[in-house]
């Protein structure tokens, strides 16, 4: 039987075990991928405790990402074939070392890209890329404020942005990370800790502020980018990895701006039109090699614990990977 990272109780990594699962039978429009890699994104983390909008009934096989091999297809498949490379994105049951899931559930795996890279591309690029594209739209020539861009969201944004022809600037919790961030295309890298950084962000724009935030972290983090905005500017909430902030909305009308949520699954589920062509563009680039996601660990399925360890303690520089096989 497949082995799989279940889920059991709400008690965070705790309350995670390495089980042998029973084998699940594929039915129509369904498709069983031997798994290769597979990726953990926060929304993993926060999951095992519940402090997720999305709340899986225990017990679940956790993991929203991976990549691997299909296997075998069920009646009505016809967009891949047992031997094809393929991407899995879902919201559970990616670490396992088989999954069964729907057809629409996959995307080819570029050969431009590795298991361990493709299982890490799809939700951190998708997120980035409708961000600034289709809620900001970000122009070349302006000033793009990335947050938490040494984890794999942030870096994908320092990526993209950097690639639209924007001047990024990125912001991390550690020097290790600034390197990293420098590395993908920033042209400013700020540490957090450093004092204010708004303070910063006024002196490398000549006092005028930034015309987008990309914000996953919150919390006083989003307060901050309120103090540094250009007029127009387009504030992107992606998440709230340090807790959540609160709007002084005098300073959003004063600079004629723009609070954003951003949730790029969500929305392809509503505008179905919308998320085809985000994955229509990172196909290209992932094809092209323009995109490629950076991977600081890689552990093998029985020490799944150090990599929700190394996520929970902020010790990750861009992407964690489960290897399965």
């Amino acid at each position: 039987m497949p082995r799989s990272v279940v889920c059991r109780e709400l008690r965070g990594i705790d309350g995670l075990a390495l089980e042998e699962t029973p084998r699940q039978p594929v039915g129509p429009g369904q498709v069983r991928v031997e798994i290769h890699a597979a990726c953990l994104n926060f929304p993993d983390l926060l999951m095992t405790s519940g402090g997720y909008q999305f709340r899986p009934q225990t017990p679940y096989v956790a993991g929203m990402e991976a990549a691997g091999v299909v296997a075998e297809t069920g009646e009505g498949v016809t967009r891949v074939r047992v031997g094809d490379r393929v991407m899995v994105g879902g919201k559970t049951g990616a670490f396992a070392e088989e999954a069964v899931v729907a057809e629409s559930q996959l995307a080819p795996l570029p050969e431009t890209l590795t298991f361990e890279e493709g299982a890490c591309f799809r939700v951190a690029y998708q997120t980035a890329w409708y961000a600034l594209n289709e809620r900001a739209h970000l122009k070349a020539g302006e000033t793009l404020l990335a947050h938490g861009a040494g984890g794999g969201v942030g870096l994908a944004a320092v990526q993209i942005g950097k690639m639209m022809g924007a001047t990024v600037i990125g912001c991390a919790s550690s020097p290790e990370k600034l390197e990293v961030i420098r590395a993908s295309g920033a042209d400013h890298a700020i540490l957090y800790g450093d004092g204010p950084f708004r303070d910063e962000v006024k002196r490398l724009t000549g006092g005028k502020g930034v015309d987008v935030v990309f914000d996953p972290v919150g919390g006083e983090v989003f307060e901050q980018s309120l103090r540094c905005m250009n007029w127009g500017c387009r504030l992107l909430v992606i998440g709230f990895t340090g807790g959540v902030g609160m709007a002084a909305t005098n300073l959003v009308l004063i600079k004629g701006a723009s609070v954003l949520g951003v949730r790029a699954g969500e929305s392809a589920r509503h505008d179905p039109e919308s998320g085809r062509r985000v994955q229509k563009a990172l196909a290209e680039l992932a094809a092209s090699g323009r995109l490629k996601p950076h991977i600081s660990h890689v552990v093998p399925l029985e020490r799944f614990r150090e990599a929700f360890e190394l996520m929970r303690d902020r010790k990750a520089i861009g992407r964690v990977v489960i290897r399965m096989r």
